[in-house]
């Protein structure tokens, strides 16, 4: 029975990656049912919004969605056409393997860490209090009532808000993504030493939840130490789960040990959706030249195929990612040693190297 997915291009490069990632879905020999639908700024002139609500109701009904990266626009009230994604759709899970391949250049190997990341809450919730405002300088009068604390008039605000069970929701998550994928250790990443009562929530509850999950080690990490450690010892961690700021962060961190953001994967996955998309932006500039990356999408892809439960499917693909990588001449001009190098290929023709690869 062939997967009913929302297929979603994109716009600035996203269609050309996401059509290159769709032959190569198809090529696993998975059958799909796609529904196509389009967001971003090119529906702005149409629907009067980036982010049309049959668009909503696509991934509603099929509960799953792979999509291209898609430009934010300026002067609209989304601050990204993603976020909205993910707070409409409680998608409230951010995954983001960090994975070392053989023959992409980067300073490290081995690499094979998961972040995973909580989507709603933190200084990312977007309660903002702007600078000047009276409702700014009631609230700094409020503050001042309640803890004797004193806020500079001229402060802008914004709110961390960390609950209970939006903790448990991403520790869970956590555990059970290692239990399935054979992972033996869970990182809580915090700031609890200095935010007691934000981070040390998030620490305590991370610490009830571990109780639950004897067959899985359990620690924790302050986020600075943890940077640093990231560089130094990488090797030592395994699947981090932190809350939404530290998570944007450190994810990327975790992008630049393995060789950037072209090779980095993502989804957003909830209880009852999940989008999968590429971690990078939409590169207007490139628009329509066949010359940008699609590898990360691809990998976007693996992920999907393994939410689907078609992990047969899924290994074939990463493998022919893998190989082609490794071998280094189906490859785009950011993957080259030299970004002049005139053997670079385009868009489309890696898709043509992974389905040959994947044979």
């Amino acid at each position: 029975m062939a997967h009913r997915v929302t297929f979603i291009p994109g716009d600035g490069t996203g269609p050309e990656i996401a059509e290159a990632t769709r032959r190569v879905l198809e090529a696993t020999g998975v059958a799909f049912d796609w529904d196509d639908q389009y967001a971003g700024e090119s529906v702005m002139d149409e629907w009067g919004t980036p982010l049309p609500e049959h668009v909503l109701e696509s991934i509603r009904k099929n509960k799953v969605a792979i999509k291209g990266p898609i430009t934010t626009p300026v002067g609209t009230g989304f601050r990204s056409v993603n976020v909205a994604l993910r707070k409409e759709l409680d998608l409230f899970a951010c995954l983001r393997p960090c994975k070392s391949y053989e023959g992409v250049r980067s300073r490290y190997e081995n690499i094979d860490i998961v972040i995973v990341r909580e989507n709603h809450e933190d200084l990312y919730a977007g309660i903002e209090f702007e600078q000047g405002t009276e409702e700014t300088r009631q609230l700094i009068d409020f503050i001042k009532g309640l803890s004797d604390r004193e806020i500079r008039a001229d402060s802008g605000i914004s709110i961390k808000p960390i609950s209970i069970h939006g903790t448990k929701r991403i520790v869970h998550f956590a555990f059970k993504y290692a239990q399935e994928y054979g992972r033996k250790k869970v990182t809580a990443v915090h700031k609890s030493n200095i935010m007691k009562f934000s981070d040390g929530l998030f620490l305590a509850t991370a610490q009830e939840v571990a109780k639950e999950y004897a067959d899985i080690e359990f620690e924790d990490r302050i986020v600075d130490n943890l940077s640093m450690q990231l560089v130094a010892r990488p090797e030592e961690y395994d699947v981090l789960v932190l809350p939404n700021l530290y998570g944007d962060i450190v994810s990327d961190l975790g992008a630049g040990l393995v060789g950037g953001l072209g090779v980095a994967p993502g989804g957003n996955i909830g209880d009852d959706a999940a989008v999968f998309e590429p971690t990078h932006g939409s590169a207007p500039k490139y628009a329509g030249q066949n010359k940008v990356n699609p590898m990360a999408m691809m990998f976007s892809g693996v992920l999907m195929l393994r939410y689907l439960q078609e992990q047969e499917a899924a290994d074939r693909m990463e493998m022919g990612l893998a190989k082609v990588i490794r071998e280094g001449k189906s490859v785009t001009y950011d993957m080259k040693p030299s970004r002049e190098d005139p053997t670079a290929v385009g868009t489309s023709e890696v898709a043509d190297g992974v389905i040959k690869a994947m044979d």
